[in-house]
């Protein structure tokens, strides 16, 4: 099986791996595929349009997204921090 997954420089990969984060396209935002925002939106009919796939966060980060504020806090506070 592949999964297209998207790399440090924002493009699209296929992968024998699947991605260990989901990432929103339109907000640049990525966390982790069991985040109860991003589930309530996939149920509520959004968002699979525009979701995305990462190896890791390192590769997220790269690809210019920042972190979920919902599924990892700790994460998006030192985005923010960073940010301001």
């Amino acid at each position: 099986m592949s999964y297209t997954l998207i790399g440090a420089d924002g493009r699209p990969y296929e992968s024998a791996t699947a991605g260990r984060l989901g990432g929103y396209r339109r907000s640049k935002l990525y966390g982790r595929l069991d985040c109860p925002s991003a589930l309530r939106a996939i149920a509520k009919g959004g968002y699979v349009g525009e979701r995305v796939f990462f190896a890791d966060e390192a590769t997220a980060v790269a690809a210019g997204y920042r972190p979920c504020a919902v599924c990892l806090p700790a994460e998006y506070a030192a985005w923010k921090a960073e940010h301001r």
